[in-house]
């Protein structure tokens, strides 16, 4: 992965509580274990009508949408059953950072340990974010180095986020690639047990 420091994007914004995995990304595309190509079937029950026709009223359809980097959504998001794929299809559809009041935890360290930052704001400074995003274009900053998003209209929010993901996100680091940093502590341990194994 690479690492996160900074981010300006557009933000879409999805104003609907409880929103979970199944809705995300429907059980019906989970038929691979690669984590490309599922940005295609990203909230596909919602963006699609079942003609297959696209459904223009739904929020990420929208032309001030397009191309946007950062979602704000509301309570709860990404409740529901466990699947990994539903940060798979976020980030291959192109966001970095959701932004909502609550996460469901599973979903949260999922989003963390595939390179996406999950930031809880209180819900009133969430519902500003959706209130400046809904039909129209609107770009946040997010800067991870400061744990701060702020835009260019006089808003400026804080959050937080662990030590231990706060350096994984900002050195680009999966968990194989943090045990790796260790690589020779471990060459190390092993050299000393098999000589005490002999």
């Amino acid at each position: 992965m690479s690492g996160f420091t900074e981010l300006k994007g557009k933000v879409a914004a999805m104003d609907r509580t409880n929103v979970d995995t199944d809705q995300i990304i429907p059980k019906q595309f989970l038929k691979k274990v690669e984590k490309t190509g599922f940005g295609q079937y990203l909230f596909y029950d919602w963006r699609y009508h079942s003609n297959g026709e696209l459904n223009e009223q739904f929020e990420l359809n929208h032309p001030d949408n397009e191309g946007a980097s950062i979602l704000a959504a509301n309570e709860n998001f990404g409740c529901g059953s466990s699947r990994e794929h539903a940060p798979w299809a976020l980030l291959d559809y192109g966001f970095k950072v959701v932004i909502a009041p609550s996460f469901a935890d599973i979903f949260k360290q999922n989003c963390l340990k595939n390179g996406i930052l999950p930031i809880e704001l209180p819900l009133e400074e969430v519902s500003y974010l959706l209130d400046k995003a809904s039909g129209q274009e609107y770009e946040l900053n997010v800067s991870l180095e400061q744990k701060r998003v702020y835009d260019n209209q006089g808003f400026e929010a804080n959050f937080d986020i662990s030590p231990y993901w706060y350096n994984m996100l900002l050195n680009g680091w999966d968990e194989i690639e943090l045990t790796l940093q260790l690589e020779d502590s471990i060459r190390e341990y092993e050299k000393k047990h098999i000589e005490k194994v002999i």
